[in-house]
């Protein structure tokens, strides 16, 4: 990069600058500029809502932190800095509380809307040309940024608009994540041009991604080789996607038979493929090539973007026509930030000098390598010299390391001269790569092809990688690629890694339910504590006992499903006199503490526990309290307290409809109590020493209460009253930490103590007790292929059944009673079904970060 002087600027400035998107132009303002879960949001809406949150930044300029999520929330945060002449820094939500402290914002904007004042006005000398602040691509935990001024945003926006042809009846769905260069021109390319966008967090594996998509009649959508690894094994080319104009492809090189695979493809489905390249440093884009040469000449990255340039300058012990790819143009950044003081900078470079090694043919260029030693894959920069040092330090290998792939798919190479075990050379170059390890792939050569300055020849072992037989170099997906991607598909994080677990990455209970009948259908049993087990330990569960191939009549299903799914059948039948069942309730409630046992307080840190357990708190709450209410002022069924989940305490202590939902509320409370006690430093020091004997110790003191409370026999309402079931869901907690034969017996005898004369009822004691039982002997139960996915849907919806029913077999239950039981599960799966966005949303939005006990 060519240096200029730093001009350096050194008093704050108002807060007034030109729009970088031009909002609030005449011809925009009643069109679409995004398409939310809540409805269209037009640019002048868009507009306003900025200039809104901008009022609140104030009149000097600032340097504003922004917590990116691919929300609404965000994009007008953001907006609200970049049109109204203040700094935006952006941030993965992950991200933010590091960069803050390396930077030291003004004010924080986060995911959610909040505004957070660190500083009165501004302490920060902003350069007038700077507007926006990005990480290199993948480099989450380096201090560096990049600058980038208006005009560079501008300018890129215009370019990528001509040459992919945008018009105001285009809209892109959100496929990446806006605090990525490549997620983020796209919605720059597209606001500039009044074109819309259809906003969402969901992954392209997700099936409502897909019916936002049609919903919105969405033209486009972007991807990194992954997300085409992804889109593979979720049957894209099935799909019937009517809108679709283009797909881009950035981030990192797809190998030409894949290009060529998808191009054909978009031949024959009337969409075009346009492989572009870029980086941070440019903005976002710098070459793009025509999707009429895409499979001619799938190897290519085509030519300069409009107004930029592309030019190859000589590099030593290079062949005579490759050398390093230089690009000029308006895009390119104004430097990079390694201290605060850097933000009073202004140009310090005028052209990008890649690193990448390129060629050019036929007027288009090839990139044959890297200069610098970094790739890309998965969408991060790995420095490869880097991972070769840690590598072979570690295990004596003579070692060279390199992104190359004849086979479609985005793969690290490992080359090593030195006989070892492949899986320890394997897992050692994936750690140091922060890959999974199912990315990376070992050849053994007799010895390194060399340069004549004695360095490996990357070319040559480049070359003889890619003409490797397909036996050699690839293999079919391994069971804990299996397992990664059913992680990924259900979480809808494409990050998920072989030491990840499910309630490390926060799992919760609207994702608990799928993920456990995939695993089911993959391994051979399914261990109690699968939701605390990494993937790698998962897969590891296959060796002594391998899946055998071939159609499965029989497959393990997760015990908790099962339960779930049977449970509310038995209440929803024995409610619509289809059958005289009673007990699912109160089964459902040991569940509810079996699954928080597991989930909340898994082995995270402790606020992490905290936040596990509030999130699955609300996913009940909320959508109970929403359904409930409306439910009230539609119909006036109950009364004020009862959506408020306050019956038992502020109701009648006689039985009326109110006390239908004892379930709900004795859930919620006892949840809340039990998250409370994990807030506390001692006890969550004192339940990790003894998983086992702390929520025995409370078993006890619950079931002082309920014999103290209501003796023998519990009275009508009595045993429906949070303090007095408080055992029930205390031994589903039990269940989950009994972990030998002799625990798991004790927690069936401590079940028949607490349940038998409880009801004065024998069948549905009975009920309680085997299903308790059940629970804590056996994580699995093997049922019939063919009703995984019943069980599966019943368990999914059974609050939704749970929360409706009473609203619908009243109607039939005398009469019709199969009609009355199968109308309620049709209304209330139905509810379920359609509410999964806002769910899912919920959930995302709730999903802890990792914070750390201090």
């Amino acid at each position: 990069m060519s240096l200029l002087v730093p001009e350096r600027r050194r008093a704050a400035t108002p807060a007034t600058a030109r729009p970088v998107l031009d909002l609030g132009h005449p011809e925009k303002t009643g069109r679409v500029a995004l398409h939310t879960d809540h409805g269209p949001v037009t640019y002048g809406d868009l507009a306003g809502r900025a200039a809104r949150l901008a009022e609140a930044l104030g009149s000097t300029r600032r340097l504003v932190l922004v917590e990116t999520t691919n929300t609404l929330d965000s994009v007008v945060a953001y907006l609200a800095a970049l049109e109204h002449g203040h700094v935006a820094l952006l941030a993965a939500p992950e991200h933010a509380a590091s960069l803050a402290d390396a930077w030291e914002p003004d004010v924080v904007l986060d995911a959610h809307g909040g505004l957070t004042e660190r500083h009165e006005g501004s302490r920060h000398d902003l350069h007038p040309d700077l507007a926006l602040l990005l990480s290199t691509s993948g480099s989450t935990g380096s201090p560096k940024l990049v600058r980038l001024s208006r005009d560079n945003l501008t300018s890129n926006a215009a370019s990528i608009a001509s040459y992919l042809g945008i018009t105001p009846d285009d809209r892109a769905a959100t496929s990446l994540p806006l605090h990525y260069c490549y997620g983020l021109s796209v919605l720059h390319s597209h606001l500039l041009t009044g074109a819309g966008v259809v906003l969402t967090d969901r992954s392209v594996v997700d099936e409502e991604f897909w019916e936002r998509f049609t919903a919105a009649g969405a033209t486009s959508f972007a991807g990194v080789p992954y997300t085409f690894d992804l889109l593979e094994h979720a049957g894209f080319a099935g799909r019937e996607l009517p809108s679709l104009r283009y797909v881009t492809q950035a981030g990192g090189r797809m190998t030409p038979d894949r290009v060529r695979r998808w191009a054909a493809l978009g031949r024959e489905r009337g969409f075009d493929l346009v492989v572009m390249y870029g980086q941070t440093e440019a903005t976002a884009r710098m070459a793009w090539l025509p999707p009429g040469l895409a499979e001619r000449y799938p190897g290519a990255v085509g030519v300069a973007v409009p107004g930029g340039r592309l030019r190859l300058d000589p590099v030593a012990d290079a062949p005579r026509d490759v050398g390093e790819l230089v690009y000029e143009g308006p895009n390119v950044m104004l430097g990079y930030a390694e201290q605060p003081d850097d933000l009073a900078l202004g140009a310090t470079v005028t052209e990008l000098r890649t690193g990448d090694l390129a060629r050019c043919r036929d007027g288009l260029f090839e990139i044959v390598g890297r200069r610098g030693r970094t790739a890309k894959a998965f969408g991060l920069r790995i420095d490869l010299e880097r991972v070769e040092r840690r590598v072979g330090h570690r295990l004596g290998d003579d070692l060279a390391c390199l992104l190359a792939d004849p086979h479609g798919r985005d793969l690290l190479h490992a080359v090593t001269t030195r006989p070892r075990r492949e899986a320890a050379l394997r897992a050692a170059v994936a750690e140091a790569a922060g890959l999974p390890a199912a990315a990376v792939r070992v050849t053994r050569l007799a010895e390194l092809p060399r340069t004549p300055s004695g360095k490996p020849c990357l070319a040559a072992i480049g070359r003889y990688v890619e003409t490797s037989s397909e036996a050699e170099v690839a293999e079919p997906a391994s069971l804990e690629q299996q397992l990664v991607d059913d992680f990924a598909t259900v979480l809808g994080r494409a990050d998920v890694r072989r030491d990840d677990s499910f309630t490390g990455l926060g799992g919760d209970s609207l994702s608990y339910v799928e993920l456990a009948t995939r695993l089911a259908g993959r391994l051979p049993t399914l261990p109690a504590d699968w939701p605390s087990r990494t993937v790698a330990d998962l897969a590891g569960t296959t060796t002594a006992r391998p899946v055998r191939p071939g159609r499965r009549w029989w497959v393990p299903a997760d015990t908790t499903v099962v339960l779930r799914a049977v449970a509310i059948v038995l209440v929803v039948g024995t409610h619509a006199n289809l059958l005289t069942v009673p007990g699912g309730a109160h089964v459902l409630l040991a569940l509810a503490g079996y699954n928080l046992a597991r989930f909340s307080l898994g082995d995270v840190p402790r606020r992490q526990r905290v936040r596990n357990g509030l999130s699955a708190v609300a996913q009940v709450a909320v959508p109970s309290a929403l359904v409930l209410g409306a439910i009230t002022l539609a119909t006036g069924m109950y009364a004020a307290t009862t959506p408020l989940l306050l019956n038992q305490l502020l109701g009648s202590d006689t039985w009326t409809v109110d006390w239908q939902l004892w379930f709900l509320e004795a859930l919620v409370w006892l949840s809340l109590g039990a998250v409370a006690l994990a807030a506390v430093p001692a006890f969550d020091r004192w339940e990790r020493r003894a998983p086992f004997g702390v929520p025995l110790a409370l078993l006890g003191a619950a079931l002082v209460v309920r014999f103290a409370w209501t003796g023998v026999e519990a009275g009508p309402t009595e045993r429906y009253t949070t303090g007095v079931v408080a055992w029930c869901f205390v031994l589903g907690w039990l269940a989950a930490r009994a972990t030998t034969p002799s625990r798991r017996v004790l927690v069936a005898v401590l079940a028949a103590v607490a349940t038998v004369g409880f009801f004065d009822d024998l069948q549905r004691e009975l009920v309680v007790v085997g299903g308790i039982a059940l629970l804590a002997a056996l994580p699995t139960l093997r049922v019939p292929a063919l009703l995984t996915r019943p069980l599966t849907l019943l368990a999914g919806g059974s609050l939704f059944v749970y929360l409706t029913h009473w609203q619908v077999y009243p109607h039939l239950e005398d009469d019709h009673p199969v009609l009355a039981t199968l109308s309620s599960f049709a209304v209330g799966t139905a509810c379920w079904w359609l509410t999964r966005p806002a769910l899912r949303r919920l959930a995302t939005a709730l999903r802890p970060r990792g914070t750390e006990d201090p």
